[in-house]
């Protein structure tokens, strides 16, 4: 799931209802399946060569994660699109004919969870999400295979693109973090939320007019994020644009703040969606290799002051990672996330992993 560094460089190809949505406006027409399979299947087969590894769904995303290069390994989301909207606290569903026995059947290395969370909502409304985050990664547990959780923020009824709510941002994605790095979750990797909005950060090249924080103050927000958590993190773009999120990353480098990647979508391909909708795939797939590429290469270059993921463990590779026993580095359990070309089909990955509880001897978990 990282590169050689340990630094995990991801794309993320899974958006379903929204991704419909956005080229059905473009196309003015309806999106069939098959197109939200292809234009997925394009993503896959161009990005990948420049990612540690994808991010995709078991419903349209099963035949695109075959176009993946070797070098890419494979996260799958087990969460529905979207969230209940019969109801307050935006609660979260899992996919009905999918469990983590059968993604990791079909090819998972990884599975991703997104829930919307603050901690400003009723208790008994988190209760139910932390409730429901500790059976997916006891799942996980049981199946032997790390869980990323997806954390985004919101509030209720605001403008959360807006001055208001990015004030109240940091708040947000730092009790966030303080809470699901509990080991009682057993979340292996959290991706989060920038702690704060470059568009309300003074002097930023992405600042609108209005200001939230100083450059001084955003930085030491990045640092007070990142301080809440004593797991591996990496940051999610949120639909901004390419140059928004490489500022930002640009930021969090000067900052100091200890990160282990990104888990990028949006803001690499969908500028393209407009060229897919109207042109067709082979527009679309150079549009990807031009444009695409341009725009996951920055990306990449913006990650030069993250951090190996297994340093939050205190030690210098995986090796020595898998190899250390001692309970207090690992309450729960760690795996490696390192990247290496996959075997021929019919090898199945192996995996590492250590039970502070019950140090069994494991195989290997595939790189």
């Amino acid at each position: 799931m990282a590169d050689k560094k340990g630094v995990i460089a991801a794309a993320a190809m899974d958006q379903r209802g929204s991704l419909q949505k956005a080229l059905a406006k473009e196309k003015g027409a309806a999106v069939s399946d098959a197109m939200l399979e292809e234009f997925k299947a394009l993503v896959t087969e161009v990005l990948t060569p420049h990612a540690s590894a994808i991010l995709l769904d078991p419903e349209y995303g099963l035949g695109p994660s075959r176009k993946r290069s070797k070098n890419a390994g494979l996260l799958m989301a087990y969460e529905k699109t979207g969230y209940d909207k019969t109801g307050p606290g935006r609660l979260p569903d899992l996919l009905d004919d999918w469990s983590v026995r059968r993604l990791r059947e079909a090819g998972a290395d990884c599975i991703k969870i997104l829930l919307y969370y603050t901690p400003f909502d009723p208790e008994d409304v988190n209760k139910k999400k932390q409730a429901w985050v500790e059976r997916i990664g006891d799942e996980c547990r049981a199946n032997d295979i790390p869980y990323f959780l997806e954390l985004v923020g919101y509030e209720e009824g605001a403008d959360e693109k807006g001055l208001e709510y990015a004030k109240k941002k940091p708040e947000i994605v730092t009790a966030s973090m303080a809470e699901f790095t509990a080991d009682r979750y057993g979340v292996d990797v959290l991706k989060v939320e920038i702690p704060i909005n470059m568009k309300f950060v003074e002097g930023a090249s992405a600042n609108a007019g209005a200001s939230a924080y100083s450059r001084e103050d955003a930085k030491r927000l990045f640092l007070d994020s990142a301080a809440a958590t004593t797991k591996p993190f990496i940051y999610l773009s949120a639909g901004v644009s390419n140059a928004e999120f490489t500022e930002s990353l640009a930021l969090a480098t000067e900052s100091g703040v200890r990160y282990s990647g990104v888990l990028c979508g949006r803001a690499t391909w969908k500028d393209g969606i407009p060229v897919y909708a109207k042109e067709g795939a082979e527009a679309f797939r150079k549009w990807l290799k031009s444009k695409g590429v341009e725009n996951i290469e920055n990306v990449n270059a913006a990650l030069k002051g993250a951090s190996p993921w297994f340093s939050f463990y205190g030690v210098d590779s995986p090796d020595a990672l898998a190899a250390d026993r001692e309970p207090q580095r690992s309450p729960i359990h760690v795996r490696s996330i390192v990247r290496k070309q996959r075997p021929a089909a019919k090898s199945k990955p192996k995996i590492v992993r250590r039970r502070a509880a019950a140090p069994k001897r494991r195989g290997k978990m595939k790189k």
